[in-house]
């Protein structure tokens, strides 16, 4: 990649180029196509002629919402930032104009994208295939969202300053993985588990994302919004102060 792709227009042009580079990867673009087309299915073949089938198929495409980012935002960003400071473009691309923000912002520009694409397919086709109304808030589910995205941005580029190769990734993002699906509520609620470990769980990273996009769905209103506000927030805040201070731009001598 070409280091001078950023000395002008900010993140906009790294964006490009990995756009680009994600479309010439026809195996990594059907797979980015046809994943939510198959949670569909899937989510169907779950909740057809099951009881409070409308219920089931709402928490289903809500957590369908939560896989979305965890898997295309937070692993595709692990092994893209590990990717690109093997090669030594985060390197090259830090001695032009750009700024270290848009250097990042501009790498997570596709996964970001590739995210809302598929979010978007889901909600439509989703509700559609499982008989569930559309959601009632879509304000706060966009803001969910991008919130997400934001977060997992950010816990992306720090966990790769821990992640050696593209290959031990997948080893790196297990933790947030099996944090996120077990306890962040993507398909059982919080307050299904006991006490203190629904009020342990309230605090992981996705936790107060998730509880938004579930009230942005049902448009119910929700006592603990504020709490997911204030959560989400200080994830994010503390994770771009450790991105500022642990972001490594070189490969590890």
């Amino acid at each position: 990649m070409p280091a001078h792709l950023l000395t002008r227009g900010g993140p906009a042009p790294l964006g490009r180029t990995e756009v680009t580079l994600l479309v010439r990867n026809r195996a990594a673009l059907s797979l980015a196509v046809l994943m939510p087309l198959l949670m569909v299915f899937v989510l169907r073949s779950s909740a057809t002629g099951a009881e409070g089938a409308e219920a089931l198929g709402e928490a289903t495409l809500t957590g369908g919402i939560g896989m979305v980012l965890i898997l295309v935002v937070h692993m595709n960003l692990v092994s893209a930032y590990v990717a690109r400071r093997e090669e030594l473009v985060l390197k090259r691309l830090r001695t032009g104009e750009a700024t270290d923000l848009e250097i990042l912002v501009g790498t997570a520009l596709p996964a970001a994208v590739l995210a809302l694409g598929q979010i978007a397919v889901l909600a439509v086709a989703g509700a559609a295939v499982l008989d569930v109304r559309m959601p009632r808030n879509p304000l706060l589910l966009v803001a969910a969202v991008l919130a997400g995205i934001v977060l997992l941005a950010g816990l992306s580029a720090l966990t790769s300053s821990v992640t050696r190769t593209v290959e031990t990734a997948g080893l790196t993002t297990l933790p947030l993985f099996l944090a996120t699906v077990l306890g962040s509520g993507l398909f059982v609620p919080a307050d299904a588990l006991p006490d203190p470990v629904a009020s342990l769980c309230e605090l992981l990273p996705l936790s107060g994302v998730m509880t938004l996009v579930r009230a942005g769905w049902s448009g119910a209103g929700d006592a603990d919004l504020v709490q997911a506000c204030l959560v989400t927030l200080a994830w994010t805040v503390n994770t771009v102060f450790a991105v500022q201070r642990w972001f490594r731009w070189e490969p590890r001598r």
